[in-house]
């Protein structure tokens, strides 16, 4: 049997069921391996099982529930330890209890510390009304750092000597000190003490020992083996290709490219002879969870029609939103990704309760918009030419079917000009239904 590696992506802001995806996935094609190629721990797929078992996947991948699957956290993704840990905890609940061995961690992943943590919240609340939206986790703030302040880095390769850990985290306490004295107002008093009385470097300095010690922390060449060598893979997606570091709309965006890119540089890296399957999962509606501009928004979606059991308006990322079906976005969001081989289409089970329209062009100041340029958007500089457009837009909308799951797939197949292989009409594995794809008899 020929090598597959599956590759899914969420072709909006995120939040359109990547995980439920992965879980199908994986089951459907019996895969060994979840290859986790960007982001960190402010990821949130969530994954409910038949009997009603429900876990939020952050760092571990959305695989995990079945048996001997492993995950593999790439050189692209970020860990937070406290998290994984919490995380580990709540899956050994449900009755996984061996998630953590199953982790294999490159040993270039960056770690991200707890004054890196503050440093994003406090950046956050001071920008007030100019919110650029986050989880809080520390996510881009450990990143810049790993850019400007390479040596102050932690990686999950030094997770193995104790004397590297005390000493970077020492470091980065001192530098977050010094660099947030202008922010330091808008602090909490735990903030406050974490920023100035080094106690704390003791407990993360036990997590980080722990982690090396209960997981798979990999050689570059290891990590690259494992990836080679795994019959059938899963690569599982972060966030949204319309958050995208470089072809998002920025301010609001991911410190991380969301598209198929990382996970195309992987296989190309490690030299794996498998059959590449692109797959694009959105909903039959938009969401955004949090700030940023977001064209088609209707607050008559609301929560009372379609309801949100696991993101609430709580939190760093506050307001979850829902809006109209919006073709340009995806549009845009297949260019830039360079296509996908096939769609995945979930809450079908919604669509008696969305409105008989959709989004397929804007106004902007009198001129019509089908599609929006990615021509800049593999260019990897920031743009913010595209969220001013954004924010200045008027959507235009057509009629469109929403009585019939069939007609709605088959109207979108036709706009986006790509097949929609996969469907969904709930969050279980049970709920999903494949149509004929080329790799119907794969698995």
């Amino acid at each position: 049997m020929s090598r597959l590696a599956l590759q899914v992506v969420d072709l909006c802001f995120g939040d359109s069921g990547k995980g439920t995806m992965v879980d199908f996935l994986v089951r459907r094609h019996a895969a060994t391996l979840v290859v986790r190629f960007n982001g960190g721990p402010q990821a949130g797929h969530n994954v409910v099982l038949p009997d009603g078992r429900h876990h939020t996947f952050a760092q571990f991948g959305a695989g995990t529930f079945s048996p001997g699957v492993r995950t593999l956290l790439s050189r692209f993704t970020l860990i937070e330890p406290y998290a994984l840990f919490n995380e580990a905890d709540h899956l050994s609940a449900l009755g996984v209890h061996d998630a953590l061995s199953r982790l294999f961690i490159d040993e270039r992943c960056l770690v991200i510390t707890p004054p890196q943590q503050i440093a994003n919240r406090l950046r956050e609340r001071a920008r007030a009304a100019a919110a650029h939206g986050t989880c809080g986790l520390g996510v881009g703030e450990c990143v810049e750092d790993a850019l400007t302040r390479s040596d102050l880095a932690l990686r999950a390769g030094d997770l193995r000597s104790p004397a590297i850990v005390r000493r970077k985290l020492a470091d980065m306490m001192a530098y977050k000190r010094a660099t947030l004295a202008d922010l330091r107002s808008v602090a909490t008093n735990e903030e406050q003490r974490v920023l100035d009385d080094p106690a704390w470097i003791d407990v993360a300095l036990e997590a980080c020992s722990e982690l090396a010690e209960r997981t798979n922390i990999l050689t570059p060449e290891n990590a690259s083996a494992l990836l080679r060598d795994s019959p059938i893979s899963v690569f599982e997606g972060a966030q949204g290709v319309l958050l995208d570091e470089y072809a998002g709309f920025h301010p609001h965006t991911t410190w991380s490219e969301t598209t198929f890119s990382n996970a195309d540089t992987l296989l190309d890296e490690c030299g794996a002879d498998a059959q590449r399957w692109r797959i694009g999962v959105m909903r039959t509606y938009m969401t955004r969870h949090g700030a940023g501009p977001f064209a088609t928004e209707d607050a008559s979606l609301n929560d009372a029609d379609l309801p949100e059991p696991h993101n609430s308006d709580d939190g760093w990322q506050s307001a979850f939103r829902r809006g109209t079906l919006d073709l340009v976005m995806l549009r845009y969001a297949l260019a830039v990704c360079g296509g996908v081989d096939a769609l995945a289409v979930t809450h079908l089970d919604r669509l008696a309760r969305l409105p008989g329209h959709a989004c397929n062009a804007y106004d902007v100041d009198g001129t019509v918009h089908a599609e929006l340029s990615a021509d800049n958007a593999g260019a990897r500089v920031i743009d913010e030419s595209r969220t001013d457009l954004l924010r200045r837009a008027k959507p235009q909308f057509t009629p469109w079917p929403t009585d019939s799951d069939d007609a709605f797939v088959a109207r979108l197949e036709c706009e986006l000009k790509t097949p929609a292989a996969y469907r969904s009409y709930g969050p279980t594995f049970e709920s999903k239904r494949l149509a004929d794809t080329p790799l119907s008899g794969h698995g």
